[in-house]
Formats: structure tokens, C-alpha cells, sequence
């Protein structure tokens, strides 16, 4: 069953009707789903998506896997692609033949280095600390660019040293995740050598906000402290990132806090001329123009938003989409709301796209994506890809948030595109305010329903007492419906209330009585009854 699309009317405009074929061709070919066709081509889901959805025309290389993946001849559309073209000239798209000069939300990759501007001084500074420390963290509020500095930072720097001046013999990078120690253990042994191995552990606040295992936890942290690079002998070299605010955390491990101690570098806000290398250089190595208005309004709005560096990366790319000709302009800036209002301005035009069915299963997939803070903030959770898309009306609405960038995949992997949009979208923030106590019991029920599967399914294993009574009543509905648990979610639940079915009636009458006004004259009948045993038994004795 092919994904569900916006409606188009072929007679709009020849855009339209080119877009209106193509959707006709895939529907000849038995509606083939986008994920079917990119495993066919090689281009991703949402690029052959955008090819029909009518608003610009697609690249010529992008037609032509559409076509091969629905079975069409490629001479034909190529010819149709061209005449198309004559009369409408192609829109610039982030597509793999011409990528946009801004990241949007999602972090820059070691291979967007030729576009991460602003940060050298930083770049330098940590790149000295990597080469004189063994553990080194990089430390800052969230939005502050900690990952892009990372990845598209350090390491080019790193892979540039001279080979007889620090050249790491390989760089890894990971995010600890919920079993850092299982998942990347791998990874924490050196390779043999003279040159030293560098581990960059990203994200590392997860060790604490997903881990719930002490032992993986504690076993993953010495792992990462426990060797030591050694002039000419190799060994391991290991820098973090951490957000500012889970930082306190790190001060229960006695260990962990000598290295940082040793070897920590803050990230602050940027300087107004590092602001406007990271507008500017960018769009000129894309021969794009920037209004001066432009630039100078994102500066001063910059500085009254400390760590909204994803909110203007987001911003530039919105602008890039809306650009006149090759220009950017202070004018489509404002329509979009300004750095504040851009994310909320895409989020919100992509709901009122969706049905009511297709809004319902985004919620859904949005609030899984996010863990609830405890005592500290909300954030983000990368989840499989099947714990989202569990049928083909899913798999339609997954695809839109990641063409909207409110999603990003990484392999089979999803994940919110920034935490900024916890805070900078109001209908999300209200969302985990207003089911935050049951995306908590959501969360628990997960890792209890994997530990079970783990087990083999042990009985033992499974949800007893006041736990399965406060998942019954969050999870299942009257009419007995289980929608928004996954299938391990929903087998875990239900075999845990089969096995506790002679319990659970009991547990029930008892916390109503306990909680009703008969439980303090049952306490008074039961001393009175005491009392009066207590003088009939002196009585029987001393007569």
C-alpha cells in the first residue's frame, strides 16, 4: 500500500501536472511505498517523495529513479523532464546533486566541515586539549552546537595533524544510548600502534537520562577512564560532549570527576562576527546573497536567544526554501516568524496537511521520541524505526516529519531532529506537559517489556501489583484497545494482567477500602477488640 499524499490538481500549472503523472505511473506499478523505491535507487524516501509532490520540479537524476523504480522508460520522461524545464526552470532542492549550504536542525557531519564557519578558535583550543589530555569534555547548554563542533570541528582537525604529530591511527564516534556498555564496548579498546586511538562519545548525558543499569552504566565509565595513551605506544584518547545542565551528575563518580576536573572546555554563546561568518560564508560558497537587513536582524536576535544556534541553522535553511532568485531576504524572515517562530511556522504547516488520523499517529511518534526530565529537562530518544512506523498509514506520517526535518533517520535509527523543538514548538511543549506522568510509565513499561523478551519471556519477570495496575489503567482503554503500544509493549501487558487475574480483583477492593472512611472504623473496631482481649485474658489469670 503506497503512502498517503497531499491531493493535486493537474490543471494548476504544468509543475502540477508533471507530479500528477508521476503519482500515475507509481499507481500503475501496484503503489510501490516510498521506502521500497529508495532501497531500489539509492535515494532516500523523502527525496523520491518530494519528486511528486508537485511544489517545484525535481532534478533530472531524481526523475529518472522514480521512473526505474515504478517501471516507466527513462527516454520518455527524460524528454518530458526537459520540456518541462524550458518553461519552468528547476527550483534548487536539498537533493544529493544540490545540497543546501545550511544544515536545518540536524547536526553537521564530519563531512560538512567546508560549511561550519564561526567556531575555529574553539576548534583549536579543544583540538590542543585532545592532543595533551587522555579524557576531555566539551561542555555546554543544549543548542550550543557541542555535536557539530564535534564532528564537523575536531575531527577534520584531527584527520590534518601530520602523522609523526598526533595523527590518530582511527576516530570513532558514538552516543552511549540505553546499554552503552554492550552496544559500544567494542569500541574502548585502542587499537595497536604507535598512534593513539580517539573515541568521541557524543551526547554522553545519556549515560544517565537512558541507562538504567548501574552495573552497564559504571562498567561503560571505566572503560572509558581506564587507559591511557602513552608517548609512542598508542592507547585510547576519549572526549565527550555533555549538556550544562546534566554536568552535576557526573560529580557521583569520583573518578569521572579527576578527568574533568583535568580537562574540561566550555562552549559559549558566539560573538556577533562569529554569528555572521556562520550566515554568510556559507551562502557565498553557494553563490547565494544575504540582505544586509537579513543578517543584521538575526545577529540582534541572536543575542537575545543563548543556545538558539539549531533555531538559526533552521532559520537559514527555511530561508534557502523561501530565497528570491539567489537571494535570501529580511522579507521571508519575517513571514516565517524570525528565529523564535520558524520551527513552529514548519511544524504547524505540516499539521494542517494532516487528517485527524495522521495528526493523532504524529503525536504519538513525536512524544516516543522524547524522555521525560525527572528533576532536570526533557530530551530526546532515539528509538528504532518499527517502534514508529507499525503499519503502512504510519509509515506514510513518519516519512512527513522527516521530510519536514522534525525528524531525522539514521539508518533504522529516529530521532527528534533537536531538542530545540521540546521548547520551540508550543504544540509539542503542551503535549509532553500534559501526558508527562504517563510518558513516564510509557518509558518504564518499554524497558520492562525488552527485559521480559530478553528473559525468554520469564514469568518473573512481568508486571505485579501496583505496577500492573497503574499500566492497565494508562494503557488500556475500555473498550479494551491497546493503539499506541508496540506489539511486545502490548504482549508484555496483557500476559502480565493473564498471570495476575486471581490478584488483581483482591489489589483493587483493597485500595478502595484503604482509601475510604471504613479503614479508620476497622482500625478503631480492631484496638477496641485488642483492649478488650487484653482484660479478659488478666481477668482469666488473676481471678
Amino acid at each position: 500500500m503506497g503512502r498517503s499524499e497531499k491531493p493535486l490538481d493537474p490543471t494548476a500549472g504544468p509543475v502540477q501536472r508533471f507530479a500528477h503523472d508521476l503519482r500515475a505511473l507509481r499507481r500503475a506499478a501496484k503503489s510501490p511505498t516510498y521506502r521500497d523505491m529508495a532501497r531500489r535507487t539509492g535515494y532516500s524516501a523523502p527525496t523520491l517523495s518530494s519528486a511528486a509532490a508537485g511544489e517545484r520540479p525535481p532534478s533530472l537524476p531524481v526523475t529518472l529513479a522514480y521512473v526505474a523504480a515504478c517501471g516507466g522508460h527513462p527516454d520518455e520522461w527524460e524528454r518530458r523532464w526537459r520540456e518541462l524545464t524550458e518553461h519552468v526552470p528547476s527550483g534548487p532542492t536539498p537533493s544529493p546533486d544540490d545540497p543546501a549550504p545550511y544544515r536545518g536542525l540536524a547536526r553537521f557531519e564530519t563531512a560538512d566541515d567546508g560549511l561550519f564557519f564561526g567556531r575555529d578558535h574553539l576548534v583549536g583550543d579543544l583540538l590542543e586539549m585532545t592532543r595533551k589530555h587522555p579524557f576531555v569534555a566539551l561542555v555546554g547548554p543544549s543548542g550550543s552546537g557541542k555535536s557539530s563542533l564535534l564532528r564537523a570541528g575536531l575531527v577534520p582537525a584531527l584527520r590534518r595533524l601530520p602523522e609523526d604529530d598526533g595523527r590518530p591511527a582511527t576516530i570513532r564516534i558514538c552516543t552511549p544510548g540505553e546499554t552503552p556498555l554492550t552496544t559500544h564496548g567494542g569500541l574502548l579498546s585502542p587499537v595497536e600502534g604507535a598512534a593513539p586511538t580517539v573515541l568521541l562519545v557524543d551526547q554522553f548525558e545519556e549515560v544517565f537520562t537512558l541507562c538504567r543499569d548501574p552495573s552497564e552504566r559504571s562498567g561503560f565509565l571505566q572503560g572509558l577512564l581506564r587507559s591511557r595513551p602513552v608517548p609512542g605506544e598508542g592507547g585510547l584518547r576519549v572526549v565527550v560532549t555533555v549538556r550544562a545542565d546534566f554536568y552535576g551528575h557526573c560529580a557521583d563518580h569520583p573518578e569521572l570527576v579527576e578527568a574533568l576536573n583535568t580537562a574540561t572546555q566550555l562552549v559559549g554563546s558566539m560573538s556577533p562576527e562569529q554569528v555572521r561568518e556562520t550566515i554568510v560564508k556559507p551562502a557565498t560558497s553557494s553563490r547565494l546573497v544575504v540582505e544586509k537587513a537579513l543578517t543584521s536582524q538575526i545577529i540582534a536576535d541572536m543575542a537575545q536567544e543563548p543556545g538558539a544556534l539549531p533555531l538559526m541553522s533552521h532559520t537559514l535553511l527555511e530561508l534557502w526554501h523561501r530565497r528570491r532568485a539567489r537571494t535570501l531576504t529580511l522579507q521571508a524572515y519575517r513571514a516565517i516568524g524570525g528565529i523564535q517562530g520558524a520551527v513552529a511556522h514548519t511544524a504547524e504547516e505540516l499539521f494542517r496537511d494532516m487528517s485527524e488520523a495522521q495528526a493523532g499517529l504524529a503525536r504519538m511518534m513525536l512524544l516516543r521520541l522524547i524522555t521525560p526530565g525527572d528533576g532536570a529537562p526533557d530530551t530526546r530518544r532515539p528509538v528504532d524505526r518499527d517502534e514508529l512506523a507499525r503499519s503502512p498509514e504510519a509509515e506514510a506520517v513518519l516519512e512527513r516529519l522527516v521530510r519536514a526535518r522534525l525528524v531525522t533517520a539514521d539508518d533504522a535509527t529516529m530521532n527528534l531532529s533537536h531538542e530545540a523543538l521540546i521548547t520551540a514548538w508550543p504544540r509539542l511543549h503542551t503535549w509532553v506537559d500534559a501526558d508527562r506522568e504517563r510518558l513516564r510509565l510509557q518509558r518504564r513499561l518499554t524497558e520492562a517489556a525488552r527485559e521480559w523478551a530478553q528473559l525468554d519471556r520469564d514469568s518473573d519477570a512481568l508486571y505485579r501489583g501496583t505496577r500492573l495496575v497503574a499500566a492497565r489503567d494508562a494503557f488500556i482503554r475500555t473498550d479494551g484497545s491497546t493503539d499506541d503500544l508496540t506489539p511486545l509493549e502490548r504482549e508484555f501487558l496483557r500476559e502480565s494482567l493473564r498471570r495476575g487475574r486471581y490478584t488483581r480483583p483482591f489489589v483493587a477492593v483493597s485500595r478502595r477500602f484503604v482509601r475510604s472512611r471504613w479503614w479508620l472504623v476497622f482500625r478503631l473496631a480492631t484496638a477496641c477488640s485488642m483492649v478488650l482481649w487484653t482484660v479478659w485474658f488478666l481477668n482469666r489469670e488473676h481471678p
